[in-house]
């Protein structure tokens, strides 16, 4: 790690020619919130060749900022909040404009976009991504999804019984979910799938396992992270418990009625007008299919190296979907050096999908108690893909003018900072 970190703007720093990274450069540099000013310092990269790198430690959204849509209410492990892709969006993007998420996880990029008048396009190697985003572009009314539930046949005894599973639901609400399951494979195979469906299948995703008597489950971790059979025997054990009826009809309305709860006419206008351009495809992140130059903004979140096991946390949602987990080869990398190589592969493709003068927006975390800043090899990765450096932003919940912001002090508290590199394709656009 090169440690030439130092509390002023080194005189190397150039000022951007494009007048939209100046005019964003100022923004970060006057602080957006009130009465709190950022604390700026000199990022470089980790092979020393890139920087000094402009970098801003702020709260960036307040509280108060951070509130969402409810349709972003979907569990899912490590995903940023729908604020971070929302700051990017208002300040580098126009109504109509793409903006692409090639690690799409569960879609907070695609469906901010498509909430803002923008056209999403979600690239994820996790079949799940589809799952979890593509109802919400197109999301029914609360009565559809009632009427739909009303019709199914849910208590008739299933031909198959994934016994293992009553470790997690009780024998009535596994079935009606082994029946749900089977009926909504069915319409797949069918081609018959509709937005309804999709939803009611999405939603139900959500509910399998939690802590809450909102899930169809017995007491386990949090929805985002299912644990084995036998860690939930364990925790049965542990704790006394056998598990309760679960009504699932009910929990779908009431799942349902939370995330539509925003829906008002002008949303549904909105979305309506950007759903069909929308696009969440399942593939690798170097292979993301948008046409060339297309993108004026790209906001994403890659693994952050050997922090998060996505196979292992869903499997349950994987099975419920009919999806292989085993198969789905999601990036999991333990050496800094494998991760660097998959980031720049990822980059390149990026880079040839912006349009010239277009932005990314590449959110990291820290890892391995902070002594790898990742930000610094996205530096050297952007760089490698033809992209040229903008800005560090290091969002901090609870920003202090100290030193600790930066050397990582206040997460031994509990802190909680999101990394982001801002990087540009050269040239301007000509449209």
């Amino acid at each position: 790690m090169v440690e030439q970190q130092a509390f002023f703007f080194a005189e190397a720093n150039a000022v951007p020619e494009d007048p939209t990274a100046r005019g964003l450069l100022a923004d970060l540099a006057a602080g957006t919130t009130p009465d709190r000013s950022p604390v700026q310092i000199d990022t470089f990269g980790r092979s020393g060749k890139v920087g000094p790198i402009p970098t801003f430690v702020d709260e960036f959204w307040t509280a108060r900022q951070r509130a969402a849509s409810s349709l972003h209410e979907v569990s899912y492990r490590a995903c940023f909040k729908p604020a971070l892709p929302r700051f990017f969006i208002d300040r580098l993007t126009e109504p109509g404009d793409v903006v692409l998420d090639p690690f799409a996880g569960r879609g907070t990029t695609v469906v901010e976009a498509a909430i803002h008048g923008r056209i999403g396009w979600g690239v994820d190697v996790n079949p799940l991504c589809r799952v979890l985003v593509e109802p919400r572009l197109r999301p029914p009314t609360l009565e559809q999804v009632e009427a739909r539930l009303s019709e199914l046949d849910l208590e008739s005894e299933p031909g198959e019984w994934p016994e293992e599973l009553l470790v997690f639901f009780h024998p009535d609400t596994l079935r009606e979910l082994v029946n749900l399951r089977a009926w909504l494979l069915g319409r797949v195979a069918a081609g018959a799938l509709d937005p309804i469906d999709a939803w009611i299948r999405m939603v139900a995703v959500n509910r399998l396992t939690g802590h809450s008597p909102g899930f169809f489950s017995v007491y386990t971790l949090p929805p985002n992270q299912a644990v084995s059979v036998d860690a939930q025997r364990k925790i049965n054990l542990k704790r006394g418990q056998t598990p309760p009826r679960r009504d699932v009809r009910e929990r779908i309305l009431r799942k349902s009625k939370a995330l539509l709860k925003d829906c008002d006419a002008e949303l549904r206008v909105t979305l309506a007008g950007v759903a069909d351009r929308c696009r969440v495809v399942t593939a690798e992140a170097a292979a993301t299919g948008l046409p060339e130059g297309q993108a004026a903004l790209v906001i994403t979140s890659p693994p952050f190296l050997d922090v998060v096991q996505y196979q292992a946390d869903n499997w349950l949602r994987c099975w419920f979907c009919g999806i292989d987990a085993d198969a789905v080869a999601i990036t999991h990398l333990r050496r800094l050096e494998d991760w660097e190589v998959a980031m720049t592969k990822a980059l390149c493709d990026s880079a040839t999908r912006l349009r010239p003068g277009g932005f990314v927006a590449f959110e990291v975390g820290e890892v391995r108690k902070g002594t790898i800043r990742l930000e610094e090899s996205v530096l050297d990765c952007g760089r490698d893909a033809g992209l040229e450096p903008v800005a560090v932003m290091v969002h901090d919940q609870r920003f202090t003018k100290t030193a600790n912001c930066w050397g990582i002090g206040n997460n031994s508290h509990g802190t909680n900072t999101n990394r982001i590199v801002l990087l540009q394709r050269p040239g301007r656009d000509s449209a």
